[in-house]
Order: structure tokens, then C-alpha cells, then sequence
């Protein structure tokens, strides 16, 4: 199970950098060559989306991303250090719905605010692109896993 792993300091100019990686290894590992945009777009939206977060918090750690090829699968984990308000589920739905201003000034500054919309639409994005996606959250951080099929490099040969 061959992984390649990459960190970055959270910076949108390093976001480029992580899309092609993951191209290439995607590649490499036997994905369909239609299905690479869609790869280096997911990948995209979840480092833009990590550096995002850490910048509104405050955050100088590094961006990870965890490339694996596995027999059948390629996988890519996107992981932040930005912790999750208790109660707040990361879910790729309107924030509207979810998280109206709760002064009803429309300045809110928690879930609702510009950033968590930019957030929720970043996650919409990578829900439309990408069939197998899993997003989680915690205290001390969260990832987006995302997995497409790959086709066995002795398969295709």
C-alpha cells in the first residue's frame, strides 16, 4: 500500500502545488483519465478549505495530505488543525438552514458567518465531484477522506 505524504504551510499559493501531486500519484495509481480533473479539483477544494481554516483561526501549522494507493482504490485524506464548535457537524448542506444569525444583524461571527458559507459550499463542491467522500471533525482538527476506484497497473498492462 504505497502512500505518499505531503504537508504545506497553509498558504491558497501552495494549494497548486498539492492538486498536482495528487494527479500524479492518482495517475500512477491506475485512475481513469477522465476522472483526473475531477481528482485535482476535489483536492483543490479540501487544501483550499484546510488553508481557510487555518487562517481564520490563527493556525501556523501545516496542511496534510495523505495519498494512498491501495489495490483496487486510490484514497486522498486532507487534514487541518482548526477545532470544530461543539455541536457543529460538518455536513455539505445551505448554512442557511442550518445556522441562521443568531442576532439577526448579519454579521454573525460563528456558524453562518462568510466563512462557514464558504466552508459548506467548499464541502458541496467536493460532494458533487467525488462519490466516495467522508468528512469528520473534532476538538483537535478535521479531514475530508476522499476514494476513487483504480484500476490495477498489471491489469492494464
Amino acid at each position: 500500500m504505497p502512500t505518499v505524504e505531503l504537508r504545506f504551510s497553509a498558504l491558497p499559493e501552495h494549494v497548486r502545488t498539492a492538486r498536482l501531486v495528487a494527479a500524479a500519484v492518482a495517475r500512477r495509481a491506475g485512475v481513469d483519465e477522465a476522472v483526473l480533473d475531477e481528482v485535482r479539483l476535489a483536492v483543490g477544494e479540501a487544501c483550499l478549505r484546510a488553508v481557510g481554516l487555518h487562517q481564520h483561526n490563527g493556525l501556523s501549522g501545516p496542511v496534510r495530505v495523505v495519498l494512498t494507493e491501495e489495490e483496487k482504490k486510490f484514497s486522498i485524506e486532507v487534514g487541518d488543525d482548526a477545532p470544530t464548535a461543539a455541536g457543529h457537524v460538518p455536513a455539505a448542506r445551505s448554512t442557511a438552514e442550518t445556522h441562521p444569525d443568531p442576532d439577526g444583524d448579519g454579521n454573525a461571527s460563528g456558524p453562518g458567518s462568510e466563512a462557514d458559507i464558504d466552508d459548506q459550499m467548499g464541502l458541496a463542491v467536493i460532494s458533487g465531484l467525488v462519490d466516495d467522500v467522508e468528512v469528520t471533525a473534532g476538538e483537535s482538527g478535521g479531514t475530508i477522506r476522499m476514494s476513487w476506484p483504480a484500476a490495477s497497473l498489471a491489469a492494464g498492462s
